[in-house]
């Protein structure tokens, strides 16, 4: 900090030291010997360390490369000093050899750092070095950051020129030392610290603040050490150096390190103390290596008092078995019993051995005992390794084939045991027995049960088997996911108890075979109840059979889950119900909107004509019978959404915002007496369904909810995204297993009990009073769902209220499908333009030409697509061809794409008061067709045709 800076931060008191005296103050602080050199290694200044290690030989002036003999080890006769001169690199911590003043060569690691000026050009080396034999010569320096000491409060100096290179030397020094190196002023506020104190810290100090601030000390057990203490708090308040004082130091991060400290006092000229320098040592690693030399050492204490008992048991067991070891070797008729010398021959043979080997004692004597290996095991050195493990062990047991004399091979199993005497190895006792007969055995009993394994473990059904007193003795992987328990936690538990409902239990024990090899057939008498761990039940069908063994008659049993079974034919029971109600519905429905076609068509004609005569009263009873048409016309297309045959338009939606668009109409709707909740998720998948069709659904079931709560209640409405596994699927019947959106409407009104909850999606069942609904709310939901390749689930109980969750496909599709362009207010007048009119009911046929010709274009008829075909063949203009779907014959979809191969870019409105193709328009409508679903209005009919009739006006498509 120079004076200035001091001011500035209201420092007073004695000025700091300078450069030059802070740099040697620095090197007197260093643990081990160390001295400056100039380029010419002329010692320009050295610490008390050096004058003592050297004497008098060591001052200004002297020769530094004297102080480096050579090197008897060394790889090139160029002194340390010579290298890093003509290197310009550092050379740390390099081992060599130095001549005291007094006493032998001492051993030492050396470090020689460059030192340059502010310019970077080299002018002298440092060299320093720690005594290997020295226990605290570990202790470095470091890279120093302090200010310049002409500087220093603000005051200017003369140098001399010996004082300006010393100065420059200590600058040098400073930055080139490699250990944490900070100083403080008398008060202990920070005046420099080097880059190294901010790597052991952990963090950059900042200049006048005091010390304790950067630091969080800890004695060596641990215990917090306060300040006040510490090494350089000690050294400030007494006025003396302290050298090697060890700490333990936490870094911002929680990083402990060990350290040895070395604070200097520093004095003015006065001898007035004007602050402290600080060198800190890092000694972490140092005591985690001293730390694993003491636990390495108590481990090999305990293996070798381990060894040692062992040693003591085997030699005993030995000892007392050396008594019977010649009536052993004389009786044993079945072991081969023969002793080995230290280097495997054989010097003894037994009766036993001739017989298992087929060698006499006269053959074998003193033969190497690989002779009874095999070649290949010979080959890869068995024989003289399990010599080598009965040597480090004691003994050595192993099996594998051997040689009899005659060549032929059998399974041995083979131990040898080390003879020991007066603690010297004097050879093997070596047995050997052919167990051939009982490896085939074993190989067979391991075979068949591996195969028996891997049938039971790959079943598709569960597999128990109890002992006689019902106990499990077997559980295989498919009976641990039926139950939810493992195999370990339900060997030998009681089955019954464990598995059947307490109900199905007594039935279950009758049913046990009771004649070994009798088998439980199955059949609708077999089904039973079982217990999952968490309590639920599910039926299972059971295959049993007994088996006779000798400790009692053991069971088989074979479970099978007929949950999914049971769940499928439910699902196709009421698919098929559904389907023949649905194909019901959607024929009547078809021949219902085509005779409405005719009543509002010409109804709303009879309006036109009665508006221009001002008739009220005639006007008044025309839109009454309007009024009722459209209610009939709202109600077949309820009847077609139960079918799952009205025509939609899906989009990609995002449900969210369709629902929040929803709160406002949602909360008039209900009333005040009703809360509403919205909980969306934030995450929702995008879902490809018709828009307007889904919020006719939403709305129908918060209609249902509000009447399900009279005194009022609370109605949510939940979105969230579906994984649907395999099993849901199949019962849903909706193919593979994928990503849906889940949209969940619940309320906690007066629920329904089980019977009425299963009809529910039934078309025209309502549980309300004569003229409060029609019964095909829930069933237009329902179909909405499937029709949308998705579900509806419904959930409720008396007095706890309903839910009912729609699930929707997701789509990952980032394109819109987009319906067709809505139309003006006002539909433009025709030019004489061709419309061909197709449709096989007169009336509708009538209505259409009429709406044309008072539009202004021209009309062609045709009852079947043959009349439309002649037509199209022929050479008669047609800007517009408007068809039935729903055709004698070939149908208007297959006419129209006819028609559009004789004469491309024709214009194509197709009609349908029922169409299963129109309800899923993928590829459907090409482009250039638009579809219209009856009853339409006369209006709506003016504005399709005007718009479709302007396209080829305009340009867009050619006329043909």
């Amino acid at each position: 900090m120079t004076g200035k800076q001091a001011s500035t931060q209201g420092c007073t008191g004695p000025q700091p030291p300078s450069r030059c005296e802070l740099g040697h103050s620095l090197l007197e602080a260093m643990p081990g010997a160390a001295f400056a050199c100039d380029l010419a290694g002329t010692v320009i200044d050295c610490n008390a360390h050096a004058r003592a290690l050297w004497g008098d030989a060591m001052c200004e002036g002297a020769a530094g490369e004297g102080f480096f003999p050579s090197q008897p080890d060394a790889p090139s006769a160029e002194s340390p000093m010579a290298c890093v001169r003509r290197q310009q690199q550092p050379l740390r911590d390099v081992e060599v050899l130095i001549q005291p003043a007094d006493g032998p060569p001492r051993r030492t690691i050396a470090s020689v750092v460059p030192l340059v000026n502010d310019d970077g050009a080299l002018w002298g080396v440092v060299n320093s070095f720690q005594m290997v034999d020295v226990e605290d010569g570990e202790a470095s320096v470091g890279i120093g950051i302090i200010p310049h000491a002409d500087q220093a409060g603000g005051r200017s100096h003369d140098f001399s020129a010996a004082a300006r290179q010393r100065d420059q030397l200590w600058r040098s020094v400073l930055r080139a030392l490699p250990v944490a190196i900070y100083m403080t002023d008398a008060e202990g506020r920070v005046t420099f610290f080097n880059d190294a104190a901010v790597h052991f810290v952990g963090r950059a100090p900042k200049l006048g603040e005091p010390w304790s601030i950067s630091w969080k000390l800890f004695h060596l057990d641990g215990r917090p050490m306060p300040h006040s203490e510490g090494p350089m708090a000690t050294a400030l308040r007494e006025a003396r150096p302290l050298h090697g004082e060890e700490a333990i130091t936490e870094q911002p991060g929680g990083l402990r390190l060990a350290f040895k400290a070395y604070p200097t006092p520093l004095f003015d000229e006065a001898g007035q103390l004007v602050g402290a320098v600080n060198l800190m040592v890092d000694i972490t690693e140092h005591r985690k290596i001293e730390q694993a030399l003491q636990d390495l050492n108590n481990t090999l204490e305990k293996r070798v008092v381990h060894r040692t008992n062992t040693v003591e048991k085997m030699f005993m067991k030995l000892h007392r078995s050396e008594s019977h070891f010649e009536l052993l070797v004389k009786n044993a008729t079945d072991y081969a019993v023969y002793l080995l010398d230290p280097d495997g021959n054989i010097i003894s043979w037994n009766e036993g051995a001739e017989r298992v080997k087929g060698y006499t004692a006269a053959e074998i004597m003193g033969r190497h005992f690989s002779t009874f290996y095999t070649p290949e095991d010979r080959d890869e050195g068995l024989p003289w390794a399990a010599l080598a493990a009965a040597r480090r062990n004691g003994t050595f047991g192993a099996e594998g084939w051997r040689v009899r004399k005659d060549g032929s091979r059998f399974w041995a199993s083979v131990v040898i045991h080390t003879t020991i005497d007066e603690g010297k190895l004097v050879g093997f006792v070596k047995i050997t027995r052919d167990i051939t007969e009982r490896r085939e055995h074993e190989l067979a009993l391991i075979e068949s049960e591996q195969q028996a394994r891997g049938v039971i473990d790959t079943a598709l059904d569960g597999f128990a088997q109890l002992d006689e007193s019902g106990r499990i003795t077997e559980w295989n992987p498919r009976a641990e996911s039926l139950f939810g328990w493992d195999r370990l936690e339900v060997l030998g538990r009681d089955f019954v108890e464990l598995a059947i409902a307490t109900k199905d239990r007594e039935r279950f024990l009758q049913t046990l075979p009771t004649v070994t090899g009798a088998t439980l057939q199955h059949g609708a008498d077999d089904q039973f109840e079982a217990v999952h761990r968490g309590g639920r039940t599910f039926t299972v069908e059971f295959r049993i059979s007994a088996l006779r063994l000798s400790s009692g008659d053991w069971f088989n049993i074979f479970i099978r889950d007929l949950s999914e079974k049971i769940l499928v034919e439910s699902q196709l029971r009421q698919a098929q119900k559904m389907d023949a109600i649905g194909q019901l519905t959607s024929g009547i429905a078809h021949d219902f909107n085509n005779l409405l076609q005719g009543i509002i068509g010409a109804l709303e004609l009879v309006e036109m004509r009665v508006r221009d005569n001002d008739d009220e009263r005639l006007g008044r009873f025309i839109n009454g019978a309007l009024t009722s048409a459209n209610r009939a016309a709202a109600l077949t297309h309820r009847m077609l959404a139960f079918s799952r045959r009205q025509p939609l338009d899906p989009r990609r939606v995002q449900a969210n915002p369709l629902i929040a668009s929803m709160e406002e109409f949602l909360r008039r709707t209900m009333g005040e007496h009703i809360r509403i909740e919205l909980d969306l998720a934030a995450d929702l998948w995008a879902t490809l369904c018709d828009p307007n069709q889904l919020e006719n659904a939403l709305l129908n079931l918060a209609i249902n909810a509000r009447d399900a709560m009279p005194d009022g209640g609370l109605l949510t409405v939940r979105t969230r995204n579906v994984e649907v596994d395999q099993l849901r699927a199949r019962t849903w019947q909706v193919g593979d297993r994928g990503q849906y959106v889940g949209i969940e409407v619940s309320d906690t009104g007066t629920g329904m009990p089980a019977d009425v909850a299963g009809r529910a999606f039934d078309p025209f069942f309502t549980t309300k009073p004569s003229g409060k609904g029609t019964g095909l709310g829930l069933s237009m939901v329902y179909g909405f769902a499937r029709q949308s390749n998705g579900h509806c689930e419904l959930d409720s109980h008396i007095d706890q209220g309903t839910r009912i969750t729609l699930y929707l496909p997701r789509t990952t599709d980032d394109e819109t499908t987009m319906s067709a362009p809505a139309a003006d207010a006002t539909h433009p007048e025709g030019s004489g333009e061709v419309v061909l009119v197709v449709e096989d009911e007169e009336m509708v046929r009538l209505l259409v030409v009429e709406v044309l010709h008072q539009l202004g274009y021209q009309a062609l008829e045709a009852v079947d697509a043959e009349a439309a075909m002649r037509i199209i063949d022929s050479s008669q203009p047609i800007d517009l061809l408007v068809s039935d779907i729903g055709l004698p014959g070939m149908n208007g979809r297959a006419m129209a794409g006819m028609a559009r191969q004789q004469r491309p870019g024709l214009k194509v409105l197709l009609m349908t008061g029922y169409a299963s193709e129109a309800a899923v328009p993928d590829g459907f409508l090409e482009p250039g067709m638009q579809l219209i679903t009856k009853p339409f209005t006369v209006e709506l009919l003016a504005r399709r045709i005007g718009d479709m009739i302007g396209d080829v006006r305009t340009g867009s498509v050619e006329k043909v």
